[in-house]
């Protein structure tokens, strides 16, 4: 049976309980055979987003998470109520404001990194250089420069790393990438990419935070020094010195799938637009932004996030030939182009709105850490290794760099 066919019967909780219980018992499998019978995590900023990974990160077995670091006291306290709802023994585990002191410890073998952007790089070298394993969130790099530090800092050490582009590992992104590679839809030449929003974020209002309760000259690191402004350290995302915007924020994520599914590496230009609907004078970057991204072989993708409309939400299609792929953080379909004769297929994997944010299944997350705890203890590369976290960033640097310039760049 073709794969078109197999797909067209496949009954979507057979296929997502399948992958799941693969991917434990793989884990269960490795770690039965490894001398470490329990790998120590901790955790590197536990704001938000290390917050929704750490509903996922406490399923996984052998994983035990031992400690936080955070520069800001009321994170703490936020990750700890956290924990006392999805983990209580876990609930008063350490913390401290300086993360090097978890690196030196011999009782931590992991860490997860949930810092801020600008971070991320140093974060992940020191870690490498401290001999622990490391999941981090992306983007990889805040500046394409720290590349090669990365890469360096991996080779010299056993570190085993994951760029939290949890696309890579759900099912049905991996059955469009099957599609895609046996020519279902013809020859690719164009990528759609979209994460559209309606939400109210460039709002001022938020809670006082005490300096006194922050050590933010941490928190500012290697970017240049600055008084201190309790909104940036909330909303990094949308400053310069910190994050890169809707690019680097959102983009990543499916720029990452176009380049894993059609074997993409840098694109070549980029021809970006930005402007301001409804943060200007409150963000530095633009809160609506386009960009065009040409890559060798004749491969455009195009990209649009604003956080003023919702429409087509977050998803990414791929428009071939024969036909188009289209996904989403839980639905995969193949749409026929009118006239040809392949099969359309729809995969529904769980309950949400078309385009959403996230899906009640698939758990991405579950699967991509246990992805990463199964290659450490394997001792491989996991499915979203550091090389594929840089080519990701760069595509969104590339597009940063024709949005502030307005112009349209090479790459180079």
């Amino acid at each position: 049976m073709s794969v078109l066919n197999r797909l067209a019967h496949l009954d979507r909780r057979d296929m997502l309980a399948a992958t799941t219980l693969a991917a434990v018992q793989g884990l269960a499998t490795t770690r039965a055979a490894s001398s470490a019978d329990t790998i120590r995590l901790a955790v590197l900023g536990s704001g938000g987003r290390a917050r929704h990974l750490m509903r996922s990160l406490v399923k996984v077995p052998g994983l035990e998470l031992v400690a936080l670091a955070d520069v800001r006291d009321d994170q703490v306290a936020t990750t700890r109520g956290h924990l006392r709802d999805i983990a209580p023994a876990k609930a008063e585990i350490p913390a401290t404001k300086d993360f090097r002191t978890l690196l030196d410890s011999k009782e931590v073998d992991a860490v997860l990194i949930g810092a801020p952007d600008h971070w991320h790089a140093p974060m992940t070298i020191a870690a490498c250089q401290a001999g622990k394993h490391v999941y981090v969130e992306k983007p990889l790099t805040h500046d394409p420069a720290e590349a090669t530090a990365l890469l360096k800092a991996q080779a010299n050490s056993k570190s085993i790393c994951q760029v939290g582009m949890q696309q890579r590992s759900m099912p049905h992104i991996l059955k469009a990438g099957e599609l895609i590679r046996s020519g279902a839809i013809g020859k690719v030449h164009k990528v759609h990419l979209t994460w559209n929003r309606n939400s109210a974020r460039f709002k001022k209002d938020i809670p006082a935070i005490a300096q006194n309760s922050v050590d933010w000259r941490a928190f500012v690191g290697a970017a240049p020094g600055q008084a201190y402004d309790p909104y940036k350290m909330v909303h990094w995302r949308w400053f310069w010195d910190f994050g890169g915007g809707i690019f680097t924020d959102l983009m990543v994520h499916w720029i990452d799938v176009a380049h894993a599914l059609l074997d993409l590496k840098a694109p070549t230009s980029a021809a970006s637009v930005g402007n301001f609907i409804n943060a200007e004078g409150v963000w530095e970057t633009p809160d609506s932004v386009q960009t065009l991204l040409s890559y060798p072989g004749g491969v455009t993708a195009y990209f649009e996030g604003t956080f003023s409309n919702a429409r087509h939400g977050a998803m990414i299609t791929f428009m071939g030939t024969e036909g188009s792929i289209y996904c989403d953080r839980g639905r995969m379909e193949l749409v026929p182009d009118p006239g040809k004769t392949i099969k359309p297929v729809e995969l529904i994997l769980g309950q949400g709105r078309r385009g959403a944010d996230f899906y009640d299944q698939p758990d991405g997350e579950l699967l991509h850490i246990t992805d990463w705890v199964a290659a450490l203890r394997a001792g491989k590369q996991p499915s979203a290794p550091l090389e594929a976290g840089i080519t990701a960033a760069n595509a969104a640097h590339l597009a940063n760099r024709s949005l502030r310039e307005k112009r349209m760049v090479t790459a180079g």
